[in-house]
């Protein structure tokens, strides 16, 4: 299969759950979910290089010592997912990852890097693969990866992978997060599970099931909801967004203030 070009520059952008309402566990352990996700204006970029090999090579590199450069990276997992889909003869496939969105976050900064590395693939090989194709592979490697590739706002369903587009609607948008906290999908979920086969007391008055389930484990989002009462947890956290507001800097939390509602997904650059 030939390439149209070398490289391609990929623009990932990270999102925010408007709403997050956990339903029932699966079989398969994952959970059914109502969500109402936007992507906004933080983005990581991937420059992905291609070029002929006699073996298949995968290289990860990046600006961040905080994720794997190696097989553990969900990037490295959708480079192998697109050849095994495509029975691409060898080549030589380099991404550099330059990470601006937080790990661990609750912005989908994995996930929006897994779609755009699938989406930048695809385009540098002619587009072998449908869109429908690619949707296939995004819900095999998570649960996010569907929405990062279309962005805008989506209602999500399922474990987060069937999409409804919603109306997009304009609106800035500031974040917050806690330096050196990072709570996974994994630990949110299970505090959930926990915490709801005790009581449901104080869910309601969460948008977000999720930050019910684990702000009472942490003083520093404690302080947050106590000084920015309206702003709201993005997915499993720990990061905050609060629409049409700034948050004081400080030097205890990561912040990026006037940041935009956008109506796209992963995309070329």
């Amino acid at each position: 299969m030939e390439f149209c070009k070398n490289s391609i520059k990929i623009q990932c952008p990270a999102k925010i759950n408007l709403s997050l309402k956990v339903l029932n566990k699966r079989e398969d352990g994952f959970h059914n979910i109502d969500s109402v996700m936007q992507t906004i204006s933080l983005y990581d970029y991937l420059t992905i290089s291609v070029e002929e090999s006699q073996k298949f090579e995968i290289k990860l590199s990046g600006t961040s010592d905080e994720i794997p450069y190696d097989e553990r990276n969900i990037v490295y997992k959708a480079c192998l997912l697109f050849v095994e889909r495509t029975n691409l003869h060898p080549y030589r496939l380099d991404v550099f990852i330059e990470k601006n969105i937080p790990v661990a976050a609750g912005l989908a900064g994995g996930s929006t890097d897994a779609a755009g590395v699938l989406y930048g693939l695809n385009k540098l090989f002619k587009s072998p693969l449908e869109r429908k194709d690619l949707h296939e592979l995004c819900a095999k490697l998570g649960s996010d990866l569907n929405f990062c590739l279309e962005g805008g706002c989506q209602k999500t369903t399922g474990r987060g992978e069937i999409l409804e587009q919603l109306p997009f609607k304009e609106f800035s948008v500031s974040l917050i997060k806690p330096l050196n906290l990072g709570i996974s999908a994994k630990e949110a979920y299970t505090k959930f599970s926990r915490k709801k086969s005790v009581s449901d007391k104080g869910r309601k008055e969460f948008e977000n099931d999720l930050e019910w389930a684990v702000i009472e484990d942490y003083p520093e989002l404690q302080r947050i909801k106590s000084r920015y009462p309206a702003a709201m947890m993005s997915g499993s956290g720990s990061t905050y967004f609060a629409k049409g507001l700034n948050f004081e800097e400080t030097d205890s939390y990561w912040i990026k203030n006037n940041l935009k509602a956008i109506p796209y997904g992963v995309k070329e650059v």
